[in-house]
């Protein structure tokens, strides 16, 4: 039996064929189309995978605050004024606490005529004198002072009705300034005789502003009795 080899494939081909059988069938396999693959169905279907995601991140939870009101400033004319004032009462408080410190005290209107020079003296004015002068309160007249002193009779003459003026000096006795008060008195003096007597001084200070004692000064000034100068001897 003769057969023929195929030119495209080289396979021997019995001479009953006119056509390569074996190159007709993988022209024939050729021009079918694909088969799709066969379904599963869904239900048989394995689950699809999914990789495992972290948890996002969670805010933290509101912290409790205490509750702050706004704060108010002061208008820009307001502080000015502010400003003003405080400023003017500083400067007004320092000019009066220079002024009060450095004020000098007033002088006292003394009626004694101790303190009017030229007053005509009495001759038993040189043998009295007035000592011991103390300041102490008025009990009975709130804010008034009362002197306590001593009223010496150095002369042999028995002064009945003896009366005089006391004017208070400070030390320095430099001007009418220094008057620190006056006082009168009444009394009746025997022959070297002295008594201690109290009278209502007459001053514009307090007794607190009142000098001491031993910066006192009295000046005496006899008004009675009146006698001639030949009869005030000792």
């Amino acid at each position: 039996m003769f057969t023929w080899i195929c030119p495209q494939c080289g396979k021997e081909v019995p001479p009953a064929y006119t056509d390569c059988p074996n190159c007709a069938e993988k022209a024939a396999q050729a021009g079918k189309p694909e088969q799709p693959a066969a379904s599963v169905p869904v239900s048989q279907a394995a689950p699809p995978q999914y990789a495992p995601q972290s948890a996002p991140p969670q805010a933290p939870p509101p912290q409790p605050y205490a509750y702050m009101p706004p704060k108010r400033s002061l208008p820009t004319w307001l502080l000015t004024i502010l400003v003003a004032g405080g400023t003017a009462a500083v400067i007004f408080g320092a000019i009066w606490l220079f002024s009060s410190k450095t004020e000098t005290k007033p002088s006292v209107a003394v009626e004694s005529p101790a303190a009017k020079p030229g007053a005509p003296t009495n001759p038993i004015q040189r043998n009295i004198e007035v000592s011991g002068v103390r300041f102490v309160p008025d009990s009975r007249h709130k804010g008034k002072t009362l002197v306590k002193f001593v009223v010496i009779n150095h002369s042999g003459m028995d002064l009945s009705g003896l009366a005089g003026n006391v004017t208070m000096w400070g030390a320095t006795r430099k001007s009418d300034e220094d008057a620190q008060g006056s006082f009168a008195f009444t009394t009746d003096l025997h022959p070297f005789e002295s008594k201690e007597l109290e009278a209502s001084l007459n001053t514009k200070f307090k007794i607190y502003e009142l000098p001491d004692w031993q910066n006192i000064t009295p000046d005496v000034q006899i008004t009675a009795p009146v006698v001639t100068g030949g009869s005030a001897g000792r």
